[in-house]
């Protein structure tokens, strides 16, 4: 049986708990208590959340075989004593995990030195201008360098603890808890924190629903007149509003999430270019390249080579970006 134990501060974002639910899935799937749980704080008594919801923890104890750092709406350095702690995990614990903003208590223990490590995509430049030492890697769902692992924001704490459970007990039964959780399993390794979709963040309906319709024909040509059509809108309309709510052309945005479903089909490895292009709209490979070229200054063929190195790294137990 192993121990799983969370570190909770006043202040903690309950959004990280929901990661205990997976390990509770666990036992449940598995029919006997495969993980002990324990919620751990400085002194231990009640913590209260940025709710205002509160918990009651233990005093820091023995040293768990995954200690998971649990992260606040903003990140304060944590006390003296927790700090010392959480450094011993690094040597005593088989694995250490902050979720979130909780890669910062996890840098000020110094364990982050050195290391490749994400967080929230709103704190990543606070995190790698704090702690110079670490790679941060704004960008990706979750990390693991060695024993060190780190998530992205809110959700993401569930993408990583799907990640552990895999490594402890095989993708079958991780699979089972993601189904259970309703959730994908395991967003595709290094999938964007960011979705084109929340990053043009349309005000109105009509420019939403357009944006929807292309995401769901990149197959089709998309030119004005046919998103325009999707939005209700004349053609001249819809390229005025366009701009005005998201700061780009329709073109422009039309690029962006064919790039995006681009990038999620080369990740899943089984498509060639060809077919890669075809289906996201790209028409032929040469276009789809020099669209990635433009965007991710490398092209596909350099992007999946470095997604199977990120594999083979997985599969050794290196340094991991997801």
């Amino acid at each position: 049986m192993r121990h799983i134990s969370f570190i909770l501060e006043d202040e903690f974002q309950v959004m990280g708990l929901a990661a205990l639910t997976a390990f509770e899935l666990v036992n449940f799937d598995l029919g006997h208590e495969a993980y002990r749980l324990s919620v751990m704080s400085e002194r231990g008594g009640t913590i209260c959340s940025s709710l205002g919801i509160r918990i009651e923890t233990q005093p820091l104890g023995d040293f768990p075989d995954t200690l998971i750092v649990v992260g606040e709406l903003i990140p304060r350095p944590p006390k003296p004593d927790l700090r010392d702690y959480i450094a011993r995990a690094g040597r005593e614990s088989r694995r250490v995990a902050g979720v979130c903003t909780g890669a910062f208590a996890v840098a000020e223990a110094g364990l982050l030195d050195g290391r490749v490590a994400t967080t929230h995509w709103a704190h990543a430049h606070l995190l790698q201008k704090r702690f110079p030492l670490i790679k941060v890697d704004a960008d990706r769902i979750f990390t693991r360098d060695g024993n060190i692992w780190t998530s992205a924001g809110m959700s993401a704490a569930i993408d990583l603890t799907l990640a552990l459970i895999e490594e402890d007990h095989g993708t079958a039964l991780s699979r089972a808890v993601a189904r259970n959780l309703v959730v994908y399993h395991r967003r595709p390794g290094g999938q964007s924190q960011f979705s084109a979709l929340l990053e043009l963040e349309p005000r109105s309906d009509r420019v939403r629903r357009a944006l929807l319709y292309a995401k769901e024909h990149l197959r089709n040509p998309l030119t004005v007149e046919e998103l325009a059509e999707a939005a209700s809108l004349s053609p001249r309309q819809f390229s005025r509003v366009f701009a005005e709510e998201t700061g780009q052309s329709p073109a422009k945005a039309v690029e962006r999430l064919r790039l995006e479903a681009a990038k999620a089909m080369l990740e899943d490895g089984r498509h060639a270019l060809d077919v890669i292009a075809r289906d996201t709209g790209f028409a032929d490979r040469d276009r789809m390249r020099r669209a990635f070229l433009r965007f991710y200054g490398q092209p596909p063929q350099s992007l999946r080579r470095n997604l199977r190195a990120v594999q083979e790294e997985d599969e050794s137990g290196d340094a991991v970006v997801e």
